[in-house]
């Protein structure tokens, strides 16, 4: 297996699926380092813990996981000599406590999940751990009946404190100290009960100064009387922490003595959580348990893609019996590249241990290397064009691949000029027939599905598609080759008929007319019922025909006939403009436009250019100046 495979098959993103179902990050890790196995018996091991840990869902509805943490960073705090502060340990007691009651659930379960079941005589109860945890910290904190010695600290931090505030109080009524006094209330600056006094009668108050406010308006005064007192609070302090600090020695010492029971013990919850998050995302999808080989047999029964939602066309797939290869053909978005990202899919998920959203008699096979060429990897940086991008990633899976690979290959041989293109993925699928491989390819060209035909072990296979809607029914048909019907969806798409029966003609005769059609009808060869209608007919245009200039939605008269350039001059608001003759459309014919021997040139000239046209003929000298005059001026 390879990166570029796990990313075009989305392998990644239904892990993440799954993940959803883990309830701590233990789980979640062991999904992230998983990867499909080649191995036929740790693909079976993996899928039967799915089976029994669905078998307990099916049964029971909850598996009681409560409690179970990500304990890995607390046992490298462990490994490092590192003390555990409050937090860590009653995490560690909680994940404990979570241990035990996993193990009590899992011990009777055998007849549903006899496999399962016996991981948990791998896990520990370490009550002793917990008992201990549990009597000296509650609250996130160490409790002061951890030891006798720290309730008798925290009872003296008490009796001192309560003498400072008593002070404090008095000092705060007294009406000699009103007018000295900031704020009307006890505070605590740097650990030490303090006053707030304006700063004009700092001087005034008889202690020490511990703080002065941002703005400088107070300051905070330790008044004299109490200066003993917070010293002796601060010794006491002092000696609580030191307390505190040999029971968290004490406990962490306990916890670090049984690290390699616990360690097995994240190590078996982490499995159940990885595995009960399979058995959720079976339960949720409704999945089911393939049969698996080893021999390159697939059968896929009512199968759908994972990540696919909303209504998803059931796909039946058979392959790896009586032929190896298979050439998948169809419309485009029909359905060609779902089939094989599902196909795909599917063995990678069975291949991690996941169950498949398929119908029960569906087996898929074990393969040792899977290998795709989807999408388009063009590469400007590596100056790689479609097709080099696509071949070169064939001859990396050439060289990489043996008997025991699945082929996955998203129109083969496109990108080039189709008889090369065509000759050359015929050529890549035999080479890969000759290695053993089982290989699905789709494609358009016509030579490939020939050549599956007369090959006893390829077979082609097309994807429905409904002719009245023209919408893809996204159903496999093994057995049959399809179509692409290119020419159906240009007519649904709008396509002239004469454009269409034009393309069948050359599809089917190989004749293409090179010379500039002048006549207003054509011949095309084929069945002597089709006909074509008047207005699908090639029309040569004449001067004097009113036509429709496409680019500007607006009327013009023909100026001049179509040149060897199938451009014509149209009288065109005023002027005379270039169109080829695509981007007109006929709107009425000159005849019928005008009465029987009408001059249209006379269209195309002015009142003034006439007036002096007639004043010419009949001799005038006013007009034969004024030519006289404009050839001077010219020259």
């Amino acid at each position: 297996m390879n990166i570029d495979t796990f990313n075009k098959l989305q392998y990644e993103d239904l892990k993440e699926l799954v993940k959803q179902y883990c309830v701590s990050g233990l789980g979640k890790d062991l999904i992230d380092k998983l990867n499909p196995s080649s191995d036929i018996n740790v693909v079976n091991k993996r899928l039967m813990e799915t089976t029994e840990g669905r078998n307990i869902l099916d049964a029971y509805s909850h598996v009681p996981l409560e409690g179970v943490f990500n304990l890995n960073p607390i046992i490298e705090k462990l490994k490092k000599d590192i003390i555990l502060n409050p937090s860590d340990l009653e995490t560690l007691s909680n994940f404990l406590r979570g241990c035990r009651t996993i193990k009590r659930f899992m011990k009777d379960k055998e007849s549903y999940a006899p496999n399962l079941s016996s991981y948990s005589n791998s896990i520990t109860e370490l009550l002793f751990i917990e008992d201990e945890i549990n009597r000296c910290i509650r609250g996130n904190r160490v409790d002061s009946q951890a030891t006798k010695a720290l309730q008798k600290i925290r009872r003296n931090i008490d009796i001192v404190e309560g003498k400072i505030k008593d002070k404090l109080n008095k000092f705060l009524n007294s009406s000699e100290n009103k007018k000295y006094i900031q704020e009307f209330f006890i505070s605590k600056r740097n650990d030490r009960y303090v006053i707030p006094v304006k700063s004009s009668y700092k001087h005034q108050v008889d202690g020490v100064v511990i703080e002065a406010s941002s703005k400088g308006s107070s300051v905070f005064i330790e008044p004299q009387g109490v200066a003993v007192l917070n010293v002796e609070l601060a010794t006491l302090k002092a000696e609580e922490k030191e307390e505190e600090y040999q029971i968290l020695c004490h406990l962490t010492s306990i916890a670090y003595d049984n690290l390699k029971v616990i360690s097995i013990n994240v190590e078996t919850v982490a499995q159940y959580d990885m595995v009960f998050a399979k058995a959720k995302y079976s339960k949720a999808i409704d999945g089911i348990c393939p049969k698996i080989n080893c021999n390159g047999y697939i059968n896929i029964i009512k199968g759908r893609h994972p990540l696919l939602k909303g209504e998803v066309v059931p796909l039946d797939f058979k392959i790896g019996e009586d032929y190896r290869t298979l050439v998948i053909t169809g419309p485009n978005a029909g359905g060609k590249t779902v089939v094989l990202k599902t196909l795909g899919l599917l063995t990678l998920a069975a291949q991690s241990g996941f169950h498949v959203n398929a119908v029960s008699g569906t087996e898929l096979s074990v393969f040792k290397k899977v290998f795709v060429d989807i999408g388009d990897n063009q590469s400007i940086e590596n100056s790689l064009s479609t097709f080099s991008s696509h071949v070169k990633n064939i001859g990396d899976i050439m060289k990489a691949s043996n008997n025991s690979t699945l082929l996955l290959f998203d129109e083969i041989g496109s990108g080039t000029e189709p008889n090369e293109g065509a000759a050359l993925a015929i050529a890549i699928l035999e080479e890969f027939y000759h290695m053993g491989c089982i290989t699905i390819a789709s494609t358009h060209y016509g030579e490939i599905k020939e050549f599956a035909e007369s090959h006893e072990e390829f077979i082609n296979a097309s994807m429905t598609f409904n002719k009245d809607t023209l919408e893809p029914l996204y159903k496999l048909v093994i057995g049959e080759a399809g179509e692409s019907n290119a020419l159906f969806i240009s007519r649904k798409m709008g396509i002239r008929e004469r454009v269409i029966l034009k393309a069948k003609n050359y599809l089917e005769t190989k004749d293409y007319n090179t010379e500039l059609v002048k006549r207003s009808k054509i011949n095309i060869n084929k069945d002597e019922s089709t006909t074509l209608k008047e207005e699908e007919k090639y029309y040569s245009y004449k001067v004097g025909d009113k036509v429709k200039v496409l680019d500007h939605n607006d009327y013009g008269i023909v100026y001049e006939e179509i040149d060897s350039l199938n451009n014509l001059k149209i009288f065109f608001r005023g002027t005379v403009i270039t169109v080829n003759y695509k981007r007109l459309k006929l709107e009425i014919k000159g005849e019928d436009l005008y009465p029987e021997g009408y001059d249209i040139t006379t269209m195309f000239t002015s009142y003034k250019e006439r007036k002096l046209e007639r004043d010419l003929e009949r001799g005038s000298k006013k007009a034969l100046k004024k030519i006289r005059k404009e050839i001077k001026n010219k020259n």
